[in-house]
């Protein structure tokens, strides 16, 4: 028997009781009149198989998908511990400051990001050249994306926080090694044996890009100040709330 579902957030409402108010348990969007039996209906319950779905299910504000997440995102914190992950968030404000102080600082992110980097040269040496060289970067800089919409998916809200934070990481790596296309003065390493090629300095000339490795390595800078600091304001708002709400069910 198909499960009822909420139109808005997708919310399993097959055995939840709605509030009086006919809002939806989980992200508290209105509930349009269904089809199941009135007795059902007198006692709150959606029955599996009813027709759900919320009263602006054919466009829902961006201000309302927003206030949707931070509802979602508030339950979620419920007897989570903050003060176990505190440590983390203050960790990862010293790696900004660091790399925000000094454009050669290299956290212990830099031996994990440089694994995929060079993994990312061997996945895409297949498909020709440029995309080998480029594969490094590519990858350094996907593998921090994929794990937040993994983190995503299963509404792991700190984790996604965390994973902004990585990739922040990898993009001021990123841009110490373009900003070094032209002086090459960067120790490299090659996974083969053979000199080992400098990836943005190759990119770059392909792409008649070399005299502006400066300015795009300056992009990149904020680019991973960003991502960074939206994962720390994120981060830190999530763990004030579990500090706010304590409990001793989860951590």
């Amino acid at each position: 028997m198909p499960r009822a579902r909420c139109h808005e957030c997708g919310a399993d409402l097959s055995d939840a009781v709605v509030a009086g108010d006919g809002l939806c348990h989980a992200c508290r969007g209105i509930l349009a009149p269904t089809t199941a039996p009135a007795s059902d209906l007198s006692r709150g319950v959606v029955v599996a198989g009813a027709g759900v779905r919320s009263a602006d299910a054919d466009g829902v504000a961006p201000a309302r998908r927003l206030a949707r997440l931070r509802a979602e995102a508030l339950d979620w914190v419920r007897g989570r511990n903050g003060w176990v992950r505190l440590p983390l968030l203050l960790w990862f404000a010293c790696i900004l400051v660091r790399h925000l102080r000094d454009r050669s600082y290299d956290s212990l992110f830099g031996g994990l990001n440089l694994g995929i980097h060079e993994l990312g040269h061997l996945v895409f040496s297949p498909l020709g050249e440029f995309l080998g060289v480029a594969g490094g970067t590519i990858l350094q800089l996907a593998a921090p994306l994929i794990a937040g919409v993994l983190f995503l998916r299963q509404r792991d809200w700190f984790a996604i926080a965390v994973a902004s934070c990585w990739l922040g990481t990898n993009l001021f790596e990123v841009a110490r090694y373009a900003g070094d296309a032209r002086a090459r003065r960067l120790p490299l390493v090659s996974p083969t044996s053979g000199d080992p090629l400098h990836d943005w300095s190759y990119l770059l000339r392909r792409l008649g890009l070399l005299r502006h490795d400066l300015a795009i390595a300056g992009g990149l800078r904020f680019l991973a100040a960003v991502a960074m600091l939206a994962g720390l304001v994120a981060g830190t708002w999530l763990v004030w709330n579990m500090v706010r709400r304590p409990t001793p069910e989860r951590a």
